[in-house]
């Protein structure tokens, strides 16, 4: 029996078509995909698309567009064996490690995936993602799909959506995985490291958590950074959680107005997030003696997350309605393979 696959089209260069005429980049019609790409005849499966009626430039996306593209997988989670969502590719990984969170109990693939080159570019790569991500998203083992996680392939790898960020805007290479191995990869091939895949043995109904609140700021320290400047950014009305990307492993400046400044936050109910500028490598506060404060005013630790993961995570749990010690709980667990207290050996 024939898996059946659904394309979600929100926006990006994949589903941009050049005008040879005037150069310009225009809205692909994905009725025509079957003509711009013959070789989808050569899967194993069936597809449908699904298209947002406005098509959303990837740096334009918000939290409400997430919910969209939740609600769609889940009105259409019965009818199809997986989802492969289409995207740009400036904010795919906070998109993908979003719906991570979002959703529970997934036991099918979303694969999100998009290109640098618009699909009908002589030297495009939007063919390869494309026809690899529905692969993808139809493998099966003993009639139940292999993969049960959100994901993101590009240039010929899988990675797990909470683990990836964007390194380079301008190679067809655009996405790493830097604290957690890529799950997948296709060669010769198409390998899935299955013992790196998330485990689902859930039999409950798929359950979308839409409650999303982006009262989030982020404030990346550097040498002499303005205090003026700091005191606007940490006094801004509103912000409920703060994500500090500090140096090395959780280390900051030690200037007593900037510490005093950071537990009257904590002290007035503010989060207060440490992440770590490093591609690389994760938190430890306390390691060094320049996060000593940051250890006894409670900061919380984001260990390895990726700055996506990183706020995206704040971002659902903030509208949870967790009370203080439940957020800095589940903000420190590991929810959906985001991130590990230890290093992945």
């Amino acid at each position: 029996m024939q898996t059946k696959i659904l394309l979600i089209y929100t926006g990006g260069t994949i589903g941009m078509a050049k005008d040879y005429g005037d150069q310009s980049l225009k809205p692909f019609n994905f009725d025509n995909l079957l003509k711009q790409i013959p070789e989808l005849n050569l899967l194993d499966c069936s597809f449908d698309y699904y298209s947002f009626d406005t098509p959303i430039d990837s740096s334009d996306m918000k939290p409400e567009y997430w919910i969209n593209i939740a609600e769609t997988i889940e009105a259409n989670y019965t009818k199809y064996d997986g989802f492969v969502v289409l995207h740009g590719t400036d904010t795919m990984a906070y998109t993908a490690s979003a719906l991570s969170f979002m959703i529970d109990n997934l036991q099918k693939p979303i694969i999100f995936t998009g290109s640098q080159l618009p699909i009908g570019d002589l030297r495009t790569d939007a063919k390869e993602n494309l026809i690899t991500s529905i692969q993808l998203a139809s493998l099966r083992k003993n009639d139940k799909p292999i993969i049960n996680e959100v994901c993101i392939y590009f240039e010929y790898k899988l990675f797990r959506a909470n683990r990836a960020t964007k390194i380079n805007a301008e190679n067809f290479d655009a996405f790493e995985s830097p604290n957690y191995p890529k799950i997948g990869v296709s060669g010769v091939h198409l390998e899935v490291k299955e013992d790196l895949l998330l485990k689902s043995n859930s039999t409950k109904n798929l359950i979308i958590n839409k409650k999303l609140n982006a009262d989030v700021g982020v404030l990346k320290i550097f040498p002499g950074m303005n205090r003026s400047f700091i005191e606007s950014v940490l006094n801004s009305p509103n912000v409920k959680v703060f994500i500090i990307e500090a140096f090395g492993t959780g280390n900051i400046f030690t200037d007593d107005w900037f510490i005093n400044l950071l537990k009257e936050k904590v002290d007035h109910g503010i989060h207060l997030i440490i992440n770590t500028q490093c591609a690389g490598g994760m938190v430890e506060i306390g390691r060094y003696a320049t996060s000593d404060a940051l250890l006894e005013m409670g900061a919380i630790s984001s260990y390895d997350l990726t700055m996506e993961a990183a706020i995206t995570k704040a971002i659902y749990l903030l509208g949870q309605d967790l009370s203080r010690e439940e957020f800095r709980k589940q903000y420190e667990s590991n929810l959906k393979g985001e991130l590990r207290h230890h290093y992945y050996n």
